[in-house]
C-alpha cells in the first residue's frame, strides 16, 4: 500500500536505513538493497544486487581496464564493485579507434550533399572505414554488467567518462553514486536521408537497461559534462551530434526504479521503449518508477514512453531561460503507454507554456494529478489540450501505483530534490 507523507518529512536516507535489515544497515552504500515497496524494482523478490558479495567477489577499481575485468563472466555469485575516482574509457582519444585509411576530411568531401545528394544512404570506402572505426570504439567503451551486481562510487568524486554501461538480459543490478559523463561518439554517421536536410546519428547511451529485470539506478548524476551539445561543431549545416541518450530502458526490460538521480544538460535524455514495433518484447513490460530525480537543462525525453506502466512522481523539472528556443517537452506519451505522473514540480521560464510539458506521439491515456508549475497547481493534460486542440490527450491511465515508500507534496519537491539528488549525496 502506498504511504503518503506530505511536505518535508522523514529524510530519505533515514527512511532507507530504517527499511534495511541489520546486516545491511551499516554506513556502506555498496551493501544497501532497495527498500521494500520502493518502486517497480521492488516487485516480487526485489532488488539486492551484490549486497551479499563475499571478499572474493568484492572489487575496488581505479581504471576502466580494472572495471571491465571486474565485470568479466564468473560463477554467478553476488558481485560488488567499488569505483574510486573517474574511470576513463577513451583516455587514448578517438585516434586510438581509427581504422587505417579513415580520413574525416575525405569523408566530408565524399558525402557532401552537394556531391552525394539527399536521396541515398552513404556507402563506399570511407563509410566502411568509419563503420570499422565505430566498431573498434564500441568494443572498447561498452561494459556489460552481470546479474547480481552492485556498482557503487566511493565518496563524492567517483564516475565514468566515455563509457557505456550495458545492463543486458540479466536480473538484479544496482548502480549508485556515479557521475556518468555521456560518451562521445568519435564516428557519427551522416545520413542524408534523415529528414529534409539530413542528420548526424550517434551511438552509445551512458547507460542501457536492455531486457533486464530488477534494476535500481540511484543517486547518480548523468551529464554531458565537458562536451555539451553547444560545443559540438556543425557539418553540412547540421550539428555533428556525438551524443545519444543518458539512460535507455528498452527491449523487454522490466521492474526498474530510478531514484534520486540528476539528469543534466542533454537533449534526448531518457527513453522507455525504443520502437513502436517492439510490442512482442515490450507489451506488458517496461514497468518503471521514476521518483525524486532532477531533470535540469534537458531538451526532451524525460521520459518518452512506449508500452510501459511508468510511475513518475516527486521529480523536479527545470527548464532554463537559455533553453527557451530548444526545449521540446518533458513527458512523451507513446504507443500503448500508461504514464502516471503525480506530484511533480516544474520550473519554467517565461516563454515556455505548461502546455509543452506533455507531448503526444500516439493515442494513449495517462494520469496527471497534483503537479505544480512554478509553484502553482497545474492540470497538465488540460494545458496540453488547450495548446493542441486538434491532438488532445485522454486522461485515465487505468491503473494506480502501489509501490511507493514516500510521496512528498509537490510544493516541497524542488528543495528536497535539490538537496539530496545526484552523485555524492548517497547514504
Amino acid at each position: 500500500m502506498r504511504t503518503r507523507i506530505m511536505g518535508v518529512t522523514l529524510a530519505g536516507c533515514t527512511a532507507l536505513v530504517l527499511s534495511l535489515t541489520p546486516a545491511h544497515a551499516a554506513a556502506d552504500p555498496g551493501r544497501r538493497t532497495l527498500a521494500a515497496g520502493d518502486g517497480w524494482a521492488s516487485e516480487g523478490a526485489g532488488t539486492k544486487g551484490g549486497a551479499d558479495a563475499d571478499a572474493a567477489h568484492t572489487h575496488t577499481v581505479r581504471t576502466w581496464a580494472e572495471f571491465r575485468a571486474a565485470l568479466a563472466p564468473g560463477d554467478g555469485a553476488p558481485r560488488l564493485i567499488r569505483v574510486v575516482g573517474t574511470l576513463d574509457a577513451t583516455e587514448g582519444g578517438c585516434a586510438a579507434f581509427e581504422a587505417e585509411g579513415y580520413d574525416f576530411d575525405r569523408y566530408l568531401a565524399d558525402y557532401d550533399p552537394a556531391v552525394w545528394g539527399h536521396e541515398t544512404p552513404v556507402s563506399g570506402p570511407q563509410e566502411d572505414l568509419r563503420a570499422a572505426s565505430a566498431q573498434a570504439q564500441a568494443r572498447a567503451v561498452k561494459a556489460y554488467v552481470p546479474a547480481r551486481t552492485t556498482i557503487v562510487g566511493v565518496g563524492r568524486n567517483a564516475g565514468i567518462t566515455g563509457g557505456s554501461l550495458q545492463i543486458q538480459n540479466v536480473d538484479d543490478v544496482i548502480v549508485r553514486n556515479l557521475t556518468v559523463e555521456s560518451p562521445l561518439d568519435c564516428f557519427p554517421q551522416w545520413d542524408p536521408t534523415d529528414g529534409a536536410t539530413g542528420a548526424w546519428n550517434s551511438e552509445y547511451d551512458a547507460m542501457v537497461v536492455y531486457g533486464s529485470t530488477h534494476v535500481w539506478i540511484d543517486h547518480n548524476t548523468f551529464t554531458d559534462g565537458r562536451y555539451p551539445d553547444s560545443s559540438l561543431p556543425r557539418y553540412f549545416g547540421e550539428v555533428y551530434q556525438q551524443h545519444d541518450g543518458e539512460l535507455d530502458i528498452v527491449r523487454g526490460a522490466n521492474h526498474v526504479t530510478a531514484s534520486w538521480n540528476v539528469f543534466a544538460d542533454h537533449d534526448k535524455t531518457l527513453m522507455i521503449g525504443n520502437s513502436d514495433g517492439a510490442a512482442a518484447t515490450d507489451a506488458g513490460k517496461l514497468k518503471v518508477t521514476l521518483h525524486h530525480n532532477l531533470f535540469t537543462g534537458v531538451v526532451e525525453r524525460a521520459p518518452r514512453v512506449r508500452f510501459g506502466q511508468v510511475d513518475a512522481y516527486n521529480n523536479h523539472y527545470v527548464v532554463r531561460k537559455d533553453q527557451v528556443p530548444a526545449y521540446t517537452y518533458s513527458f512523451g506519451v507513446g504507443i500503448e503507454s500508461r504514464l502516471y505522473a503525480e506530484k511533480n514540480a516544474f520550473t519554467l521560464p517565461e516563454g515556455v507554456a505548461a502546455g509543452k510539458i506533455l507531448k503526444k506521439w500516439k493515442e494513449a491515456p495517462l494520469t496527471a494529478v497534483d503537479n505544480r508549475v512554478n509553484g502553482r497547481p497545474a492540470d497538465l493534460i488540460a494545458a496540453h489540450n488547450a495548446l493542441n486542440p486538434d491532438n488532445p490527450l485522454r486522461s485515465g491511465a487505468g491503473w494506480t501505483p502501489g509501490l511507493r515508500t514516500r510521496v512528498d507534496d509537490a510544493r516541497a519537491v524542488p528543495a528536497i530534490v535539490r538537496a539530496r539528488a545526484g552523485a555524492g549525496k548517497v547514504c
